[in-house]
């Protein structure tokens, strides 16, 4: 009897997969792909932001940035920022290129800004995930001043050059996506196409603790208000002649040099730079719990003793 009962679902078990393999499960084709007509695909429309940056805008984002959002930047991390007097060499719109492990980052640099930079400093965010609806394409606009940026078509978009020849900053993270263990990804080339397309100047921000404070996956920071070190640089120009694909590698270095001076002092972290020698900020090569482990080291808070020199 049991033999009996055992040979009878087995053979239940194969007739339902034979029937599965030739079931049309849902709207499944009975047309091969490789038979189907081509069809050209419909153009995704591009949600407009330059009414964001109308007087009205822009007084609306004045209120939010310097009120709600500072406030409460501030109440839930520990910003300590560096480096501002960099800003003070640069006449004219400039690209703010940073490393990107957070949501955090792009308040961080708007709050760090002086009030003269950040009122006239766009952000480029990602079309797929910022602008997929209305409410919040809408949302990001106001706040932020973002516009949306395609980063899986291929396609560059006119908005950046445009807004960096009306005299606005722009805001680009060249990774092109939050790290997913803290440690910064390869640079794409899009921010440097842009500095030599349109002979703008390059400000790289280091970012270090971003990840620790709001990683990814987490919809709001950490408790217990962590510090999280933003450190501007020197700006970067491309030389006469020089092209993208040069000039790229130089920025990920500019912004590395950064977050090695972050980590360790001031004139360390410029002679390795001279030398070339800067430690590699892509992680050690192990699991991903112990790069995690490593990126999360607490930043060191103002008014600790760090030492400039050795």
């Amino acid at each position: 009897m049991g033999t009996s009962l055992v040979k009878f679902s087995r053979d239940t078990v194969r007739d339902v997969k034979q029937v599965a393999r030739g079931w049309r499960w849902g709207r499944r084709p009975q047309v091969p792909r490789s038979a189907e007509p081509y069809v050209i695909p419909k153009e995704t429309s591009v949600f407009s932001t330059r009414w964001a940056r109308t007087p009205a805008a822009i007084a609306l984002r004045e209120v939010v940035q310097k009120g709600a959002l500072n406030t409460v930047l501030r109440y839930e991390v520990n910003p300590q920022v560096s480096g501002l007097d960099a800003l003070t060499k640069i006449d004219g719109p400039c690209l703010i290129v940073a490393n990107h492990s957070s949501h955090l980052d792009t308040p961080l640099i708007l709050c760090t800004l002086p009030d003269a930079w950040r009122r006239k400093t766009a952000v480029a965010a990602a079309a797929d995930y910022f602008f997929d609806t209305w409410w919040r394409a809408t949302a990001s606009a106001i706040v932020f001043n973002t516009f949306p940026i395609e980063r899986r078509s291929g396609k560059l978009s006119s908005t950046p050059g445009d807004l960096l020849a009306d005299g606005w900053n722009v805001v680009v993270f060249p990774e092109g996506t939050r790290s997913q263990d803290g440690w910064m990804e390869r640079f794409r080339m899009g921010a440097a196409y842009l500095a030599v397309e349109h002979g703008v100047p390059v400000i790289p921000v280091g970012i270090k603790g971003s990840f620790a404070a709001m990683p990814r996956g987490r919809g709001w920071p950490v408790p217990g208000r962590p510090s999280v070190a933003v450190r501007y640089g020197d700006a970067l120009r491309p030389a006469e002649g020089e092209s993208a694909r040069d000039f790229a590698p130089r920025i990920a270095a500019a912004v590395s040099a950064l977050l090695d001076e972050e980590s360790s002092t001031w004139w360390d972290a410029r002679r390795r730079a001279a030398a070339g020698t800067s430690p590699s900020q892509s992680g050690p090569d192990a699991a991903r719990w112990r790069r995690v482990w490593e990126s999360t080291a607490p930043v060191t808070p103002a008014g600790s003793k760090r030492r400039a020199w050795k």
